[in-house]
C-alpha cells in the first residue's frame, strides 16, 4: 500500500510539472539540461556539481556539453586541478533568468485552480514531503577521522560546545575519543554530521548535526548507527546541561540517566541504553 501510494504520487507530479515533456517550461530543454543551468549559478565545479544533484559523471559531461553547443556555460581548470570549474556566459545567465521567472509561473499555475485554504494545504504538505525526501538522502558512513570531512565536523562539533558551554570548551581537557568509530553524514556530498563510538565500551561521543540539517531527524538516525558497533550490548554516553535538545533526543531514544561513569569535566548528565 505505501508503495503504491508513492508511485502514484510520483506519476502526478511528474505529470503536473510536465517533467514527461521533451522540453521544460518554455525552453527547447530537457528537465535535467534546465537544471543543471540553474544550480551552476554563479559558478561551481563539476565534482561539487555531480555531487549535489547525484549524476552520473558521464551523463552530467553530456549535459554540460550540450548547453556549451548552446553557448550558455564555459568550462575551464579550477583551483583543484583534479576538476574543471563551470560558469554561465552573459546568455546562460539570461536563460537563468528565463527559467526562474517560468518557474514562477509553473509554481503560480499550480496554486491558481486552488481554494486559499487549499493552497495553503498544498504548500505545508509540500514542505512536509521536501523534509522527509532530504532526510532520505543523508548518507552515513565510517570514516577516516584524519580526513577533511571528518576534521571539520568535529571542528564545527568543538566550535558550538564552545559556544554553548558555560566558561566555553577546551578540547585538552575534554576525555579523549581515542580508537572509535567515526561516522560522518553527508548530504549531497557535503559533511553535515559525525558520531563516534568506543565499540568495547560502547561509548558514544562526538554526536554533532549541522544547524542547516535540523529537524531531519539526523540526531535519531546517527544514535542509532553508532548503537550498532557497540560490543558490550549496552550503550552509554555523557552530556553538558545546556545541550538541552541532545538530552531529550537521548530520553526519548530510550537512554535512562545512571551515576557518573567517567570523570568527563564538562559533563553534568551520564546516560545508558540496553540494547
Amino acid at each position: 500500500m505505501d508503495v503504491d501510494q508513492v508511485r502514484s504520487f510520483n506519476r502526478t507530479v511528474t505529470e503536473r510539472i510536465g517533467a514527461l515533456q521533451d522540453s521544460y517550461l518554455s525552453s527547447d530543454r530537457p528537465l535535467g539540461a534546465d537544471r543543471v543551468l540553474w544550480e551552476i549559478g554563479d559558478g561551481t565545479d563539476l565534482r561539487a556539481l555531480r555531487n549535489r544533484l547525484d549524476l552520473d559523471s558521464g551523463y552530467l559531461s553530456r549535459l554540460i556539453a550540450s548547453l556549451q553547443r548552446e553557448g550558455l556555460v564555459a568550462t575551464a581548470p579550477s583551483t583543484d586541478k583534479r576538476v574543471r570549474a563551470v560558469t554561465l556566459t552573459d546568455a546562460g545567465r539570461r536563460e537563468r533568468a528565463l527559467l526562474d521567472r517560468w518557474s514562477d509561473e509553473l509554481a503560480r499555475s499550480l496554486l491558481a485552480p486552488l481554494s486559499p485554504a487549499q493552497r495553503e494545504r498544498l504548500v505545508e504538505a509540500m514542505g512536509t514531503v521536501e523534509r522527509l525526501l532530504t532526510a532520505g538522502l543523508v548518507e552515513i558512513v565510517v570514516e577516516d577521522p584524519a580526513s577533511a570531512d571528518a576534521r571539520y565536523c568535529l571542528g564545527e562539533y568543538y566550535r558550538e560546545l564552545d559556544a554553548r558551554f558555560d566558561g566555553g570548551f577546551e578540547v585538552a581537557r575534554t576525555l579523549p575519543a581515542d580508537d572509535a568509530v567515526l561516522l560522518v553524514a553527508r548530504l549531497r556530498g557535503e559533511p553535515v554530521g559525525c558520531g563516534a563510538i568506543k565499540a568495547a565500551s560502547g561509548d558514544i561521543k562526538r554526536m554533532w548535526v549541522s544547524p542547516t540539517t535540523r529537524g531531519l531527524g539526523l540526531g535519531r538516525r546517527m544514535l542509532s548507527e553508532l548503537e550498532r558497533y557497540s560490543e558490550t550490548g549496552t550503550a552509554r554516553l555523557e552530556t553538558n546541561r545546556n545541550l538541552t535538545e541532545a538530552i531529550a533526543l537521548y530520553r526519548a531514544a530510550g537512554y535512562v540517566e545512571v551515576e557518573p561513569f567517567n570523570d568527563e569535566p564538562y559533563a553534568h548528565h551520564w546516560f545508558q541504553k540496553r540494547l
